[in-house]
């Protein structure tokens, strides 16, 4: 007859590395860090046109899950932190072109200055809400990042500011949302232009 009840096992060492999975945090973190880095700081310093582009599609050859993986944890203000915010905009905009485009211009009325400072074509269309984010996506190696972030942060302003004015009962989540991307992307993006000029 089997037992029914029994003492506990006991484990010795040999259990607990086996339920060590994963990678130290710290160890991602310090690689996510590193990584961006060498994206950004390192893209500028290139020559070759060709780097632009394959940051640009990066998203697209690695996957949205791998940069997740890599980068969604890290700190807003962090290059990392930035880099997934600005791949995330992207593939939502990419996702939702049309959503996109009408949110962009229905928050082009409320929020003027973002809407200049992001600089997309008028009218906002799907395709040039597509070629504005790509142009800002280049910009990590080709021109200032904290001009590529601040674009960003303007265009987030005007789409959270969009979102609020096709529904005044949409989802405050969703706004505040876009809301808080600008606001990090901003904050960057300031963050950026002290770095530089210290």
């Amino acid at each position: 007859m089997p037992r029914e009840f029994h003492s506990p096992m006991r484990p010795g060492d040999g259990f607990f590395d086996s339920l060590l999975g994963g990678d130290d945090p710290a160890l991602v973190q310090e690689a996510a860090d590193m990584a961006a880095t060498a994206l950004v700081r390192g893209a500028r310093d290139s020559e070759d046109p060709a780097v632009a582009e394959r940051i640009l599609h990066l998203a697209e050859s690695e996957g949205i899950e791998t940069i997740a993986e890599v980068w969604s944890s890290s700190p807003a203000e962090s290059l990392a932190g930035c880099l997934w915010r600005l791949f995330l905009l992207r593939s939502w905009v990419y996702a939702d072109p049309v959503g996109a485009a009408r949110e962009f211009d229905a928050g082009r009325a409320k929020a003027q200055v973002a809407h200049v400072v992001a600089g997309v074509a008028d009218p906002p269309g799907p395709e040039e809400l597509k070629s504005m984010v790509d142009e800002v996506l280049r910009g990590i190696a080709g021109s200032d990042f904290a001009v590529v972030l601040l674009r960003a942060a303007a265009f987030s302003r005007v789409i959270a500011a969009g979102r609020a004015a096709l529904d005044p009962h949409a989802a405050a989540k969703d706004v505040r949302n876009m809301l808080q991307l600008s606001e990090q992307l901003e904050a960057a993006g300031h963050a950026e232009l002290e770095h530089r000029l210290s």
